[in-house]
């Protein structure tokens, strides 16, 4: 039985999963809006939730704390430095996922993880995904 039990595994080892999590979360960061799996977006946005929330703080050991998890020092400050003061006034709720149908080869469900503020999902990035999809 899967009582309590909250993690996928992905087929993935411990640290393969961790890896590929903290990408992800790398990737939202940076681009504002990512494309995954449903099951791979959640997963990025319960932890992608919780640096966002350490990020608030604004503090050397939560810097240092974030640091220890993504393990990229620019992305980090990028997560510093314009996604978390975004977020001051709003108590969690920081990410929405929208699910963006089926993917053609497997049929797995496939979605959008973006950031709710509009401030923070720039129509820059939209505008550039738009062109390379054209």
């Amino acid at each position: 039985m899967r009582h309590s039990v909250l993690d996928k595994k992905f087929g993935r080892s411990s640290s393969h999963r961790k890896a590929m999590v903290s990408a992800l979360v790398c990737g939202l960061i940076k681009d504002k809006r990512i494309h995954t799996t449903a099951p791979k977006a959640k997963a990025a946005r319960r932890l992608a939730e919780k640096l966002v929330t350490v990020a608030r703080k604004d503090t050397l050991a939560a810097r240092r704390q974030v640091i220890a998890t993504l393990r990229r020092v620019d992305i980090v400050r990028e997560l510093f430095d314009n996604v978390a003061p975004k977020f001051v006034g709003r108590n969690g709720g920081y990410t929405r996922i929208v699910l963006a149908g089926n993917r053609v080869g497997d049929g797995a469900e496939m979605a959008y993880l973006e950031w709710v503020d509009g401030d923070v999902a720039t129509s820059e990035s939209h505008a550039a995904e738009a062109d390379a999809k054209a």
